[in-house]
Formats: C-alpha cells, sequence, structure tokens
C-alpha cells in the first residue's frame, strides 16, 4: 500500500498585528495617514467645531446629516431610553466596590442584552433600534455604576439635557455651565469613531457570526479597555502626574526612552503624519488650563511631544492630551475610558448595523510555526502489576 505525499501549502503572506491588511470596505469613517479624519465624508475638524455628538451620532447611524426635526427627534429617542432597568441597577450593586468602571461597563451591556426586545432580530430597523438604545445608556451605566460604587443612590434623567451635559448632572448632581457642555461635546464627537481600529473591529469579528449587537459592543468594551488602546489615556494621566512641571518633562522623556519604558501616548498604526484629532484636543486643554488654572499641563505636554518626536519621530496621540483635559473636567481617571466608550459606541452601532446589513464571516488565517509533521506513537506502557 502506498501512501499519498501530500504538498505541504505554500506560506502566506504576513503582516504581524495585521498592520496595513485591508480587512474589510466601510462607508462609516476615513483615517488618513496624513493627519485626517472624516466621518461619513465630512471633516472631523469641521464637525468638531460646528456639530453637537447628537448629530454626529445620527450621522454614523443612517448616513446623512439629520433635518432640525430629525436631530430633534433623535435627541429625544435618545433621552427616552436612557434609563436602566431595576435589574441592571440591582446587579451592578453587587459587584465588588473596587470594580473598574470599565468591567462594569462591559458587565452591563451583557446584563442589559436579554432586556432588548430586538435583541436577535438583526435586520436593519431592529440594528437601529438596538443602537440608539446602546448610546442612551452608556453614559447611565457609567454615571449610575459610579455612584454606587461610591454609596450614592443613581440620580434621575434629566430628558431636557443633552448627553454630554446629562453625564455631568449624573455624576455630580449639577447641570454644568455651557462652555463645559459644549467642550465635552467635542471630546464626545473626537472619539466618536476611528475605522478599523481594535475595539470597533473585535465588535465587527463578533458581529459577522451574526451575534447580537449587544455581544458585539460587549467584545468592543472589553478590547477598548487594554493599555494599548482606550486605557492609553488613563496611563497616560499617570506619566503626567509624575513629571508635574514643564522644566522636568525633557528629562524625564529621556530617562524613560533610555529605560526603554513603554511611554503612553504617542504614536499609531495608521498616523504618519500626526494624529488630526491632537490640535482640537490641545486647544481645548489650552482654553480649559486657563479656566480652572492649570495652565502647566499644555506646556508639559508640548515638551514630551516636542523630544519624542525629535528622539524617536514619532508624534503625539490624541489620549496625550485628553488625559489632562478630563482631569481638569474634574472626572476621576478611572473614567477616562469609560468616558471614551460613551463616545465611541456610536461608532460601535453603526460598524455593527453596516457589517449585518453586507454580511460576510470574517475568518483570517494564520502562519504555522509549530513543528513539523510527525508520526503518532502509541505510548509505552509499563508491564508492572
Amino acid at each position: 500500500m502506498t501512501t499519498e505525499t501530500k504538498t505541504p501549502e505554500a506560506k502566506p503572506a504576513y503582516s504581524p498585528g495585521l498592520a496595513g491588511v485591508i480587512a474589510g470596505e466601510t462607508e462609516i469613517c476615513w483615517v488618513d495617514p496624513n493627519a485626517g479624519l472624516g466621518y461619513r465624508g465630512y471633516d472631523i475638524h469641521e464637525m468638531a467645531e460646528k456639530a453637537n455628538f447628537e448629530e454626529v451620532a445620527y450621522l454614523l447611524l443612517k448616513g446623512e446629516l439629520p433635518t432640525v426635526q430629525q436631530l430633534e427627534e433623535f435627541s429625544q429617542a435618545l433621552a427616552a431610553e436612557r434609563a436602566l432597568p431595576k435589574e441592571v441597577l440591582e446587579m451592578m450593586r453587587l459587584l465588588p466596590k473596587k470594580t473598574h468602571p470599565m468591567d462594569m461597563l462591559r458587565t452591563g451591556y451583557s446584563m442589559l442584552a436579554p432586556f432588548d426586545p430586538d435583541l436577535n432580530d438583526h435586520s436593519h430597523d431592529a440594528n437601529i433600534r438596538k443602537a440608539i438604545r446602546l448610546i442612551a445608556k452608556t453614559t447611565t451605566l457609567i454615571a449610575d455604576g459610579q455612584r454606587i460604587q461610591h454609596g450614592e443612590n443613581p440620580l434621575p434623567e434629566r430628558p431636557e439635557l443633552k448627553m454630554a451635559g446629562n453625564l455631568f448632572y449624573k455624576l455630580n448632581g449639577e447641570v454644568p455651565q455651557d462652555w463645559k457642555i459644549r467642550m465635552m461635546d467635542t471630546i464626545f464627537i473626537l472619539y466618536a469613531d476611528h475605522e478599523f481600529n481594535a475595539s470597533t473591529f473585535a465588535a465587527r469579528v463578533t458581529a459577522a457570526t451574526l451575534a447580537d449587537m449587544y455581544a458585539a459592543v460587549t467584545s468592543a468594551c472589553g478590547t477598548l479597555k487594554g493599555p494599548l488602546h482606550g486605557g492609553a489615556n488613563e496611563e497616560s494621566m499617570k506619566m503626567l502626574d509624575d513629571i508635574k512641571t514643564p522644566d522636568r518633562a525633557e528629562s524625564w522623556m529621556m530617562d524613560a526612552l533610555a529605560k526603554k519604558a513603554k511611554i503612553m501616548g504617542f504614536g499609531h498604526r495608521v498616523y504618519k503624519a500626526g494624529d488630526s484629532r491632537v490640535p482640537i484636543m490641545r486647544e481645548i486643554a489650552r482654553d480649559l488650563g486657563k479656566r480652572v488654572g492649570k495652565e502647566d499641563w499644555v506646556p508639559i505636554c508640548e515638551k514630551l511631544e516636542a523630544t519624542m518626536e525629535r528622539e524617536k519621530k514619532l508624534c503625539a496621540n490624541v489620549d496625550l492630551y485628553a488625559a489632562p483635559v478630563f482631569t481638569m473636567l474634574k472626572f476621576p481617571p478611572e473614567l477616562n475610558t469609560p468616558i471614551f466608550a460613551a463616545s465611541r459606541v456610536a461608532g460601535w452601532c453603526a460598524h455593527v448595523v453596516e457589517q449585518q446589513d453586507h454580511n460576510r464571516l470574517i475568518r483570517p488565517r494564520s502562519l504555522y510555526t509549530g513543528p513539523a509533521a510527525r508520526p503518532y506513537k502509541t505510548p509505552s506502557r509499563s508491564n508492572g502489576a
């Protein structure tokens, strides 16, 4: 008997971390390597200056900017969906007091799923309805969870407030000044989407199996938590706290580079000429620093930027400036990444809708590096008793 000889498969092309690999098509967002960012064809800088978050969320989900009436109806729909089921609030009370807000948010997303009547309907209209519920409830999960963790009762919703204002109110019981709401709106717009980033790609992979939108957003939330993704801004604030003053920034950076330490807030897989969101976030930080008497943060960041560009040819990313912005807005550092999620959930949901409207299972290949083919040998057995 002869054994058929099989020709080994040729090794496929390999790009570590999928760098530069085109994994799909999207009409939602374009990240230009030369420092550009657009949402469905609209430049992020113009949107950040003129739009509010509800308008951007509508654009991401539905493809076009809303009319005045459509925007009002959409904003009312979001406000009507903010409240959490009492069972979800009870679950949050059962979590350990040291639970990180990102873990609470991830658990909350998963717990919300069975309460959605459209859970397993993957039609376009049902997915839009689920997206509205998820966007609306994300800030409530964050704010109610934070108050519960600190022994305080959640506050009732204020439906007349847009999402940015309601988040401030739900956290501390005070309606913020208009300038603060506008800043938060702009931050939400900057973070709303960023093409096939790690968390969005995770959402699309999950959605491609025809799992429900809540499963996809839970996957995205778990991915966002990592310090190489959304968790970077929380880590960046630790760095700035350590530096303290602008005159120490260059020496701190040189020492960290000499030690080959991981430095958050720099570099990006796609951008080659700098993160397009940085100039806007930098100006928010500068304005905010003047308002609250914390004018050292931006000079520290700018000195770090100059040093890193000179030494490693790396540009800052948006997290470097987001960290002091969140701190000056008096958000505790553990809320930095959840606030990122409060914005990015609009992008996640838009990508899930798009994925399931034109679905194909996402199933890449791997490059095998284990032992060559070898025969199986039956294990020898002892003849002992």
